[in-house]
């Protein structure tokens, strides 16, 4: 191959090595684009903060937390990549539309799904910066370009997930309150509510079915 204009013959096709490195950078980006255009991010901060809401230090490890929204989030995306195969996918590998308008047909989907979670106030912060104008309608938002609308997304989504964050606190936050108060009105001050509190937060946790609940609330979640 002479530079970077040369050609590469693959089972006789010719294949532009700038489409090559083209490839080869989206294959790296790949998990990036994963965390930050899917509901990954809300899944594993959600999970990280009730484990540390529920004391547990280490347990469920982070293996385990990172399967757990992995897998949640090929549930919730599951429309969005049924749509981009029907869409863009099979149409492609059947030849009957090139690699441009794959990736254009792509991400239509991704752009809805992610708008639809987008609160208005982080799309226009970004437009303001980027020196866009502010869409007024759906289809005015649907033509802005990735670039604004991934940290858009991405913002909302750390917004969403630290207020789940909150509200999964609070309930293991008073039964902290009351152990702490029950040991220090015993006199037992040398005694860490932590071991007390605990067992406790998992028997709250357990009765209520609360693996259950949270996945189905963070699932619900999604519109």
């Amino acid at each position: 191959m002479n530079g970077l204009d040369g050609l590469i013959n693959i089972n006789g096709d010719s294949v532009q090595a700038l489409d090559i490195i083209l490839l080869t950078t989206i294959i790296t980006l790949l998990p990036s684009l994963v965390i930050l255009c899917t509901s990954f991010t809300r899944y594993i901060v959600s999970l990280s903060f009730l484990r540390s809401a529920m004391g547990t230090q280490q347990t469920p490890p982070n293996m385990v937390l990172v399967g757990l929204a992995l897998f949640l989030t090929l549930f919730t995306m599951g429309p969005v990549i049924t749509e981009v195969q029907n869409t863009a996918y099979e149409p492609y590998v059947n030849g009957q539309i090139t690699q441009e308008e794959f990736f254009e047909r792509a991400k239509d989907p991704l752009k809805n799904f992610m708008l639809r979670q987008t609160e208005p106030s982080s799309l226009n912060m970004y437009c303001g910066m980027a020196q866009v104008e502010e869409p007024e309608t759906e289809e005015e938002a649907m033509e802005l370009p990735m670039r604004i609308i991934m940290p858009a997304f991405a913002t909302t989504e750390l917004k969403r997930a630290f207020e789940i964050g909150f509200y999964l606190y609070i309930p293991f936050l008073l039964i902290d309150i009351v152990v702490a108060s029950t040991l220090m009105s015993m006199g037992m001050v040398m005694l860490p509510p932590s071991m007390i509190s605990s067992p406790f937060k998992l028997l709250l946790f357990i009765s209520l079915n609360g693996w259950e609940l949270v996945f189905s609330t963070l699932i619900q979640g999604f519109r």
